[in-house]
């Protein structure tokens, strides 16, 4: 029996815009090191963990691209960087705080930012990236680094029944590839940096 094709979704590391609250975008900013020791975080449960992973595809952009690489050389495993998996463009709305897109945009700004990626260009590009992915690496199980808004219009496209809660910096989601379409095995997990708080207060 062939082995099913596995995702494991990787939302990047926090950085100093997450923790301002502004949007991102394909504005391209750096892990802060908080981010920096969260993907070191996650490297060090995957590689205690049974489960073994083939590879790891990576947005370009450096958030993600530098949280692909802790991963990759802690698991000892390749990185592939694709564009295709890079966060969506929110045009006049990257680098504002939600209450400044409030002020110009209103509670719809989601809707109304004039010049951003739509919905279904984030979902062309990322089934390209998924169809090729499945098609190169069928019964493998590989990480995909990438970015919150782009995970979450692929995730609840592809797993239906996933909750709408937002996706954490540095969450791993498990899905894996059945004949009906894909399931969801783990999703939005952060265990990794909870248990590291833990020790912190013990």
């Amino acid at each position: 029996m062939t082995a099913a094709t596995k995702i494991g979704w990787v939302r990047h590391g926090i950085t100093e815009w997450n923790q301002l609250g502004k949007i991102q975008g394909v504005t391209d900013i750096p892990l802060s090191s908080e981010g920096i020791n969260q993907a070191h975080l996650l490297a060090e449960r995957l590689a205690h963990e049974a489960k073994k992973w083939n590879g790891i595809y990576c947005s370009d952009l450096q958030r993600a691209s530098q949280t692909a690489e802790i991963l990759a050389e802690a698991l000892g495993i390749p990185l592939i960087k694709d564009a295709r998996l890079r966060e969506r463009s929110f045009g006049q709305a990257e680098g504002t705080t939600e209450a400044e897109r409030q002020t110009k945009w209103g509670n719809n700004w989601r809707k109304l930012v004039p010049d951003q990626e739509s919905d279904e260009s984030v979902l062309v590009r990322g089934y390209d990236f998924i169809n090729e992915l499945s098609e190169k690496h069928q019964g493998e199980a590989w990480l995909v680094v990438t970015h919150g808004s782009f995970l979450a219009r692929m995730l609840h496209s592809l797993c239906t029944q996933l909750d709408d809660f937002h996706l954490l910096n540095m969450s791993l989601t498990v899905i894996e590839k059945h004949q009906e379409g894909w399931k969801s095995l783990l999703h939005n997990c952060t265990l990794h940096l909870h248990t590291q708080a833990m020790k912190s207060n013990q």
